[in-house]
């Protein structure tokens, strides 16, 4: 494998996908721009035009035999240009599901964090008819990771895509599996060296790329909020603006939970408006239009509210039940002003700072979809994250004075950073500027300064290049410091006392503060690691003791360690019989705050244990 010659970074979205991409250069002066590009991607708009677009939809359709000409949906790279692939990805795949909704696969990244199904079976098209074949999220994502991998080959032939350092980026708020499995399609899809990078950390980077000057723009004190709605997700990040060694310092403090609220809700909502119209004058649609017209609002949603654009309205047009292909079409039209109350009054009202969101009283028995958020409303769920009573995570530079807050306990923020695709609109940006300055008036705050100036559809994939430079030494990280010593427990070699279990010592394996995306060899220890049956690996913490070393020892520790859920593993075995092998520990903890402790064997076989050990709001 060769050294790679660039870092590319790739915003794995919910409806959107983009790359971009710079070069590691050994000699290139530290402090000069980062030179961050990005890469157009062919795909097909139409069967047979095959265009470069600087965005993949992320959309994938699954054509019937009679669906498209052969050949037609063949792309430059695929070995066979007569035969058409079983998938099309992108424009096409985006523009034909819109006529054909049972065969478009859609919001495939939301799955991917529903905890409530197997994301590894075939689940996609949510409803699809009889006879389409359906795949999972993995799948799904290993689709549009391909496309990228494919189109790089293309537009880059001296650079391999296989040779390159590659960063995929995630919600902040995506669990263990789900990052897991991202990583795991894009095994599938090819990729080697591959790191995972939250969203909204990407999107703070992305403004730092373009800003060679954001030491100006913010000063020590400072809290940036960044808020990242994307198609399925909306997050919430705060960055403290610190100071280290008489420099500026960007420390991550806090990291929303996970809410399955975005532009997918918007547009469901939308479309509820419009079918509603069309029931009032005599057209009733049924569940299958209604997924049609669900698509179509999203298209025309974009078109209004796309900027500089002054239209009042958009035409959206669905199949009828009947066989007519023209005689058989509904139309309808979604304005500017169903956006515009919609927004107003479901997904960003006027609330106060001290409305959480609501909890819905649910059905007893429920279809297996997505697990929307009960609560739309975006200021309410805003407002939870900042009203987090002492328990946002504290950097071990940061004292819990230098949190910016006001009287009443709301974390009070100095400047905005917007992100994601349903921001792109004015009117949402200035409705949740309008909620945050509302609530900084009541605390005695100056207004919140929003952060402007970025490409909001490229944001992401341009910042998780620019980290990749920062790795090299070419740029700024965010700290991201570990707020806790964490230790694993080991049973003492001590004969069976009847009644009394063997004593429990405390190896460390986390030093307070370690920072997020760093690694540590634990030396000159070795364990004894049980492998070929189930056994129960407990873990410790501390947030006092913040002198341990990684490989120190603790013995009659008592009170002064707090005890974590324990964890249930089978670690392999050798021809599966059960074994105590001795094993040497690694700790890794990685941009998204996993824990992967991993036990090393003499013979160089790895066993991994991994928890989170970020603290969330």
């Amino acid at each position: 494998m060769n050294p790679p010659k660039y870092v590319i970074g790739i915003d794995l979205g919910t409806t959107n996908s983009a790359l971009a991409y710079a070069e590691i250069r050994a000699d290139a002066d530290p402090f000069a721009p980062a030179n961050v590009q990005l890469l157009a991607i062919p795909q097909l708009v139409n069967p047979g035009e095959v265009r470069d677009e600087p965005l993949l939809p992320s959309f994938l359709y699954l054509p019937g035999a009679a669906d498209f000409p052969a050949g037609s949906t063949a792309l430059p790279w695929d070995a066979n240009r007569d035969a058409n692939p079983p998938a099309v990805v992108g424009r096409l795949a985006q523009k034909r599901g819109i006529e054909n909704v049972g065969r478009m696969v859609s919001s495939a990244k939301s799955w991917l964090s529903h905890s409530g199904v197997d994301r590894t079976s075939p689940l996609l098209p949510f409803r699809a008819p009889e006879g389409v074949a359906k795949i999972s999220p993995v799948e799904a994502g290993r689709r549009y990771l391909e496309h990228l991998r494919d189109a790089w080959n293309a537009k880059m032939p001296e650079a391999p895509f296989v040779d390159q350092q590659v960063l995929v980026t995630v919600p902040a708020s995506f669990d263990a599996v789900a990052r897991e499995l991202t990583l795991e399609a894009s095994k599938q899809a090819g990729y080697r060296d591959i790191t995972l990078l939250e969203e909204p950390q990407a999107a703070f980077y992305a403004w730092i790329e373009r800003h060679a000057d954001w030491r100006e723009r913010v000063q020590v004190g400072d809290l940036i909020l960044v808020v990242d709605i994307g198609g399925g997700t909306t997050d919430f990040t705060l960055i403290a603006v610190t100071e280290s060694n008489g420099e500026l310092s960007l420390n991550r403090v806090a990291v929303g939970e996970h809410i399955l609220l975005g532009g997918d809700n918007i547009d469901l909502a939308l479309a509820g408006v419009v079918s509603q119209r069309l029931a009032e004058k005599g057209t009733r649609i049924d569940s299958r239009q209604l997924q049609a017209l669900w698509s179509n609002c999203r298209v025309a949603k974009e078109k209004l509210l796309e900027p500089g654009s002054k239209a009042k309205e958009q035409a959206v047009t669905i199949l009828g039940k009947g066989t007519g292909l023209v005689g058989g079409t509904i139309k309808a039209t979604l304005l500017r002003e169903d956006i515009e109350r919609v927004l107003s009054d479901g997904f960003l009202p006027v609330v106060a700072s001290t409305d959480m969101p609501a909890r819905q009283r649910r059905g007893g028995v429920q279809e297996l979809g997505l697990p929307y958020a009960a609560d739309a409303a975006i200021t309410r769920h805003m407002a939870r994250f900042l009203r987090q009573d002492g328990d946002l995570h504290q950097d071990r530079d940061l004292r819990q004075g230098d949190l910016r807050r006001g009287p009443s306990g709301l974390a009070c923020p100095t400047h905005v950073l917007f992100n994601g695709g349903v921001l792109n609109a004015q009117l949402v940006r200035e409705r949740i500027l309008s909620a945050l300055n509302a609530w900084l008036a009541e605390e005695g705050m100056q207004p919140v300064k929003p952060l402007s100036g970025e490409d909001l559809m490229h944001a992401v994939s341009r910042g998780a290049a620019y980290y990749g430079l920062a790795r090299h030494g070419r740029g700024v990280r965010i700290r991201g410091g570990v707020p806790r010593t964490y230790y694993i427990g080991v049973e003492s070699a001590m004969p069976s006392i009847p009644g009394f279990p063997a004593p429990m010592k405390a190896l460390t394996v986390v030093p307070f503060g370690m920072e997020e995306g760093a690694s540590i060899r634990i030396p000159g220890r070795e364990f004894g690691l049980v492998a070929g049956q189930p056994a129960e690996f407990r873990f410790f913490t501390s947030v006092t003791r913040r002198n341990d070393e990684p490989g120190d020892l603790i013995e009659d520790f008592g009170d002064a360690l707090e005890e974590l859920p324990p964890m249930e593993a089978t670690m392999a075995a050798t021809e599966g019989a059960p074994e105590v092998v001795p094993v040497s520990f690694e700790t890794v903890v990685t941009e998204t705050g996993m824990l992967q402790l991993w036990c090393v064997a003499r013979d160089g076989r790895r066993w991994k244990l991994e928890f989170n050990v970020r603290e969330r709001v």
